[in-house]
């Protein structure tokens, strides 16, 4: 904290504005240990704060910053750096954090990051699948592990680059005792490809959703359960139900949650190997293998497990 309160004092100074570093340093202090605010954002805020006390102009602050450099992924382990990344965003999440626009998943060729763009942020929504250049984000630590957070000094431009996702690949092997609801048939928002929630995206309202299927999966095995995310030419592959048979189905039923349901049918109780990436507790599945030889006793104590959970 001493350290981002120096920087900030030292750079008021420059400017001709006397400030006490006390000052600066408890408001940052109640900021992050009172309130939880990310450092980042409190660095923003404590900045933006004695700008307007003393009737400065932002970019006559920030003029003269010098550009955060240009990194990958995988070089991402310094906590509080402002950075450029060219990334691929392959996953967005469902976020309920009102000060929060979008969380997701960030890939370049050396590995994958999480995501959160605050709403201060000025630019446009993300689209998952799309590629961008991302200026001044900030690498954050939060138990243990770094993400970058987007606020009102990011910014992001589209590109046309074919980034090649690299990560690591891991496996586990379980029992499926579980299909979470949220799975099945549901529909996305055409503009930032948010799941809706009761046919509404959180940033762009009632809109016109666009179907795609999901399972979020539960594997157990026995000792551990992994969280898995399993994407529509998977969910097809596993199930055997196209996109176009979920939707008959749904009409014909007059409800979404029979595919959910069919689902849990076909799947559920099943021995799998699955292997993805993984990436804070969620597996995300690229291969579902079924495991053939199961304990019958032992499966039947894992989904009642889950059952109680």
């Amino acid at each position: 904290m001493k350290e981002i309160s120096q920087e900030i004092y030292r750079k008021f100074q420059e400017l001709g504005v006397e400030i006490s570093p006390e000052d600066i340093e408890d408001r940052l202090d109640k900021m992050v240990s009172k309130f939880k605010v990310p450092k980042e954002e409190a660095r923003r805020s404590v900045v933006n704060y004695f700008l307007k006390e003393h009737n400065i102009p932002r970019n006559q602050f920030y003029t003269g910053q010098s550009e955060s450099p240009m990194m990958k992924v995988s070089e991402l382990n310094t906590d509080g750096k402002w950075v450029n990344i060219k990334g691929k965003v392959v996953q967005l999440w469902e976020n309920t954090h009102e000060s929060i626009s979008q969380v997701g998943l960030i890939a370049d060729e050396t590995g994958t990051i999480k995501f959160t763009k605050w709403g201060s942020a000025e630019f446009a929504e993300l689209t998952e699948g799309q590629s961008y250049l991302f200026r001044n984000v900030v690498v954050n630590e939060w138990n243990g592990k770094f993400q970058i957070n987007m606020n009102k000094s990011s910014s992001a431009e589209q590109i046309e680059e074919n980034i090649t996702v690299g990560t690591s690949t891991h496996a586990f092997t379980g029992a499926l005792v579980d299909i979470q609801s949220g799975s099945g048939l549901i529909k996305r928002c055409p503009q930032c490809n948010r799941a809706l929630t009761k046919g509404a995206c959180m940033e762009h309202g009632k809109v016109d959703g666009v179907y795609d299927l999901r399972i979020k999966a539960v594997l157990d095995d026995g000792i551990t359960a992994q969280d898995a995310i399993i994407k529509r030419d998977l969910a097809e592959e596993l199930t055997g139900l196209t996109l176009e048979s979920a939707i008959a189905l749904a009409a014909d039923a007059l409800d979404q949650g029979v595919v959910l349901e069919e689902m849990r049918k076909m799947l559920v109780g099943k021995y799998y190997t699955a292997t993805g990436s993984k990436v804070e507790r969620y597996l995300l599945v690229d291969s579902m293998v079924p495991k053939s030889t199961v304990d019958p006793q032992e499966l039947d104590e894992l989904i009642a497990a889950a059952e109680v959970a």
